[in-house]
């Protein structure tokens, strides 16, 4: 059988979800003291596994990169899998990230299981999207938050699709969802997450039609989940950025912390464009009018 189609009978996962909790920070963290340029923004995506490795190896990935926000998969809340250990504050509070939200789609093992936001930034805004699935099958999500870098806000979307093998055309009508949503947002944005397909597959193209590969990019395309044996490892891990963002460059770390390998990714968010001198005339107009008696 050719490689290409053993790969996914090959591809095993643990369990998978998504979930939800308002934007919280952990007072006893320490607020990030890494100081970035004008529009510099560093960002990962780390599947952890439920911390089944253990938390303090995570944290400990996280603080060598410096990332200003994590997006995270497959992440427990309370659950007997986890000790009862709240994951989310306990890898702020380990990784002096002092921003978190956690957002839930099920429950597993007595407890909350989804994807979560760690960030330096305030994290506002937030809304959860459900993506559909087939039925019976396990809830994914899209999640988004608002943080303000420079001034100016931008839209942190992630997301973990439904997973291999056998599920490729749901996972094209997750991602036709996620972009159709992505597309309201006017705001600069990025998605990160597990997508649980390779960079040529139909939802993953689909994602990059408005969005950018940054690893792709920046030339760092490496695998994010190692295989067995000597089959190479699958590249199903993504740090997406729209046209407002200069993709400066990437890496994937090469840790045992998870099953997954994490992607850091450094961009610029571009100046904002000007408004030409007629929206500019317009807009004072109307505030001239609008303040008169």
């Amino acid at each position: 059988m050719h490689l290409r189609r053993l790969l996914p009978i090959l591809f095993l996962m643990g369990p998978l979800a998504c979930a939800t909790g308002p934007g919280l920070r952990a007072p006893e963290a320490a607020v990030s003291s890494v100081q970035r340029k004008a529009g510099e923004l560093r960002v990962m995506t780390f599947n952890i596994q439920s911390g089944l490795r253990g938390l303090e190896g995570v944290a400990e990935v996280i603080r060598a990169s410096a990332p200003d926000v994590v997006a995270l998969q497959e992440v427990d809340v309370g659950s007997t899998r986890a000790g009862g250990v709240d994951q989310v504050a306990e890898l702020s509070r380990l990784t002096g990230l002092p921003y978190r939200a956690h957002f839930r789609t099920t429950d597993l093992y007595g407890g909350a299981y989804g994807i979560a936001l760690l960030s330096r930034f305030p994290l506002e805004a937030m809304e959860q999207y459900p993506l559909p699935v087939p039925r019976g099958a396990e809830p994914r999500t899209l999640a988004h938050a608002v943080v303000t870098v420079d001034g100016r806000e931008v839209s942190l979307y992630l997301t973990h699709l439904i997973r291999r093998p056998f599920n490729g055309d749901a996972r094209v009508r997750q991602s036709a969802l996620v972009a159709r949503l992505m597309a309201k947002d006017p705001r600069p944005k990025l998605l990160m997450g597990d997508l649980n397909d390779d960079p040529d597959s139909r939802p993953v193209r689909l994602l990059r039609r408005e969005l950018r590969d940054v690893v792709a990019a920046t030339g760092g395309a490496r695998g994010t989940y190692p295989m067995p044996l000597i089959l190479p490892s699958l590249r199903i891990d993504y740090v997406l950025a729209c046209e407002a963002f200069t993709p400066v460059s990437s890496r994937v770390l090469h840790v045992a912390a998870s099953d997954h390998y994490p992607v850091v990714a450094d961009l610029l968010l571009k100046p904002a464009p000007e408004q030409t001198p007629a929206v500019a005339a317009t807009a004072a107009a109307a505030s001239t009018a609008g303040s008169a008696p």
